[in-house]
Order: C-alpha cells, then sequence, then structure tokens
C-alpha cells in the first residue's frame, strides 16, 4: 500500500486520499507553532547552557539557534507551497487559464 501522501490508483482513476485536504491544512497551521517552538527551544538550550558553564553570552547563541531552526522552517514552508504551485501550474484542469493570461 502507498503511503497518505501519495495519490491512489484504481483502474486507471486518480484520486486524493481521503484526508488529504485535512492533513495539507493541519500541516499550514502547524508553520506558526514551529517556529515558536524552534525559539522556544533555542532560549532554552541557550538557558541550560548559561546555567551549566557560566557563560552569558551562550544564552544569546541559543537564541540565534532557534531563530535560525525558524527560519529553516519557513524554507522549508516556502519550497513545499513552490512545488505545490509547480504541480497546479501543469495541471490540465487550469490550462486554459494559463492560456488566457498569455493573450
Amino acid at each position: 500500500m502507498e503511503s497518505k501522501d501519495e495519490k491512489i490508483y484504481l483502474k486507471g482513476v486518480t484520486r486524493e486520499p481521503k484526508y488529504g485536504r485535512v492533513v495539507s491544512a493541519v500541516s499550514g497551521l502547524s508553520l506558526g507553532f514551529s517556529i515558536i517552538i524552534a525559539i522556544l527551544l533555542g532560549v532554552g538550550i541557550g538557558m541550560w547552557l548559561k546555567r551549566l558553564t557560566g557563560w552569558n553570552w551562550i544564552l544569546w547563541l541559543g537564541v540565534f539557534w532557534g531563530i535560525g531552526g525558524a527560519c529553516y522552517n519557513l524554507y522549508l514552508a516556502y519550497r513545499k507551497q513552490q512545488k505545490e504551485m509547480d504541480e497546479l501550474q501543469n495541471d490540465p484542469k487550469y490550462r486554459e487559464y494559463k492560456e488566457i493570461e498569455q493573450d
């Protein structure tokens, strides 16, 4: 059996998985949470390392690690959206709209 993210092929007919749109919507909503969690994890690790070593500057290193993780999450979400838009651009259902815009 194929994974949930892949299309299901039955007798030459393609269809999306039953909960594919719901999973995609939840994935989009979780982007905000993942940004907050990445920053909080970075701050937490920075505080733990500060307590462990006694160096004040290491807290800021943790903050920057968290911000870097949040930026990476944004980058991954951007790539996912770009891939979906490229697939939509080649979809025959929307081909006539593409031809109208080119005129």
